[in-house]
C-alpha cells in the first residue's frame, strides 16, 4: 500500500467516525522510516464554537504523557546527565523516608518504586502545587520493597520522575521536553506538560462519552484503582478541562498533537530530518521488558519497559491515555503511530485501536 493510499484510508475512516457521531474531533498520525505517511484529522476541537480540529490542535491526552516523560529521561541519559540506577534519595534526600533510600530512577520508570497510592482526600487543586505533591510522594510509605513488584503509579509517576530530574539536572521535565525534544524536532507548541494560559485557547475541548461510566465500573471491580486515582482526581473530562490543571506541571499526563507525538517516537527509533533522540543501543535497552507479572493495581499481567508499556500485542512500546488517546512505536517496522481525540470513550470496539491496527497491517 502506498503512503497516499494509507493516508486516504485513514482520513476516510476518521471522517466517517465524526459523521456517525462516534467521535467529535480526532487526529491520527504515523511515521514510517522517518517520513510522515499519515496526518489525518477531522471534526471539531470545540463543540461549543465549532472550531475545527487542525493538525496543530493540541489535545490533553492523559497518560499518553507518560511516554513524553520517559522520552525526556532517555534523552538526558543519552547525554550523560542521568543514570537509570541513580538513587533518588541521593539528589532528593527527603525521599529516603520510610526506608525508601534504595529506590532508583529505574524503579520509578518501571512503576516498581512501591509508592502508587495518593491520600484519599487529594484534590485537583493539590495537583497544581508541585512542592506539595512532591512532599506527598516523598512522605509515602512503600507498599513493597522497590523492585520486588510493580503496580501502575497512575499519578505519582509524574512527580517521582519529575522531581528526580529537577534535582539532578536543575531543569524541570517541561523544560527538557521543550528544549531537548520539541525544539530539535521542530514541533514547538505541540508537546506540553503544563500548558501556558496563552496557549490554552488552541486546545481541543474534552467531552465525556461513556468514559466516566466506565471509570465507575472499573473502580467497583478494581478496588485499588481508587487508591492510586482517588475520586477527586479521576482522569476524566472534568479534570482534563480545568485551566489550572492544564497549566500545572503534572508529568504523569500531557498535552500533544498526534503528529508531534508520532514524530517524537519516530525520532526514538530512527532519524527524522537529521534528528535522532537516542542511540540504537539505548533504544534496545529502554524498550526491553524490564518488569512483568501481575500489576498490583489491576491484577493482570502488565509487562513494562523503562518508562513505556508494551502495546498492540507487544508489537509497540508507548503509552495510551484515558478515554482513547495512544502513542507509540514499533521499532521492527520503523513505524510510529499516535492518535488523539476529545470525546472520551472506552469499550471493546475502540476506534483508535482499530486505526492503529489498520496502519500496522498496512505496513507489515
Amino acid at each position: 500500500m502506498t503512503a497516499n493510499t494509507l493516508q486516504e484510508r485513514v482520513q476516510r475512516a476518521v471522517d466517517e467516525l465524526v459523521a456517525s457521531g462516534r467521535e467529535l474531533g480526532v487526529q491520527v498520525a504515523a511515521y514510517l522510516h522517518g517520513e510522515l505517511v499519515v496526518d489525518a484529522c477531522a471534526g471539531v476541537a470545540d463543540p461549543g464554537t465549532g472550531r475545527p480540529v487542525t493538525p496543530d490542535t493540541p489535545f490533553f491526552s492523559f497518560s499518553s504523557g507518560k511516554g513524553m516523560t520517559a522520552t525526556a529521561v532517555h534523552v538526558l541519559a543519552e547525554r550523560g546527565e542521568l543514570d537509570y540506577d541513580l538513587r533518588i534519595a541521593d539528589v532528593w534526600p527527603e525521599y529516603a523516608r520510610h526506608g525508601k533510600g534504595g529506590t532508583t530512577l529505574r524503579h520509578a520508570l518501571t512503576h516498581s518504586a512501591g509508592v502508587p497510592v495518593l491520600p484519599a482526600g487529594i484534590t485537583a487543586e493539590d495537583f497544581t502545587d508541585w512542592q506539595r505533591m512532591c512532599a506527598v510522594v516523598a512522605g509515602s510509605e512503600p507498599l513493597w520493597e522497590p523492585g520486588t513488584a510493580h503496580g501502575y503509579h497512575a499519578w505519582t509517576y509524574g512527580w517521582l520522575v519529575g522531581e528526580t530530574v529537577r534535582r539532578a539536572t536543575g531543569r524541570t521535565l517541561a523544560q527538557v521536553l521543550a528544549e531537548d525534544v520539541a525544539e530539535p524536532l521542530k514541533v514547538p507548541g505541540e508537546l506540553f506538560f503544563g500548558v501556558p494560559d496563552d496557549q490554552q485557547p488552541r486546545l481541543a475541548v474534552l467531552r465525556d462519552g461513556n468514559w466516566s461510566a466506565v471509570l465507575e465500573h472499573i473502580s467497583s471491580a478494581v478496588p485499588r484503582l481508587d487508591l492510586v486515582a482517588p475520586p477527586g482526581v479521576r482522569p476524566d473530562a472534568v479534570l482534563g478541562s480545568r485551566p489550572d490543571v492544564l497549566r500545572a506541571d503534572v508529568p504523569a499526563v500531557g498535552t500533544m498533537t498526534a503528529r508531534a507525538a508520532a514524530r517524537m517516537y519516530a525520532a526514538l527509533i530512527g532519524e527524522v530530518d537529521g534528528v535522532r533522540l537516542v542511540s540504537p543501543e539505548r533504544l534496545a535497552e529502554m524498550t526491553a521488558v524490564a518488569v512483568q507479572g501481575p500489576d498490583w493495581v489491576f491484577g493482570a499481567d502488565a509487562p513494562r519497559t523503562l518508562g513505556y508499556a508494551l502495546e498492540a500485542g507487544g508489537a509497540m512500546f508507548g503509552a495510551s491515555g484515558s478515554g482513547g488517546s495512544l502513542a507509540g512505536a514499533a521499532p521492527a517496522l520503523g513505524l510510529s503511530v499516535a492518535a488523539t481525540k476529545n470525546l472520551l470513550t472506552a469499550g471493546d470496539d475502540d476506534p483508535m485501536e482499530d486505526l492503529r491496527a489498520l496502519i500496522l497491517e498496512a505496513v507489515s
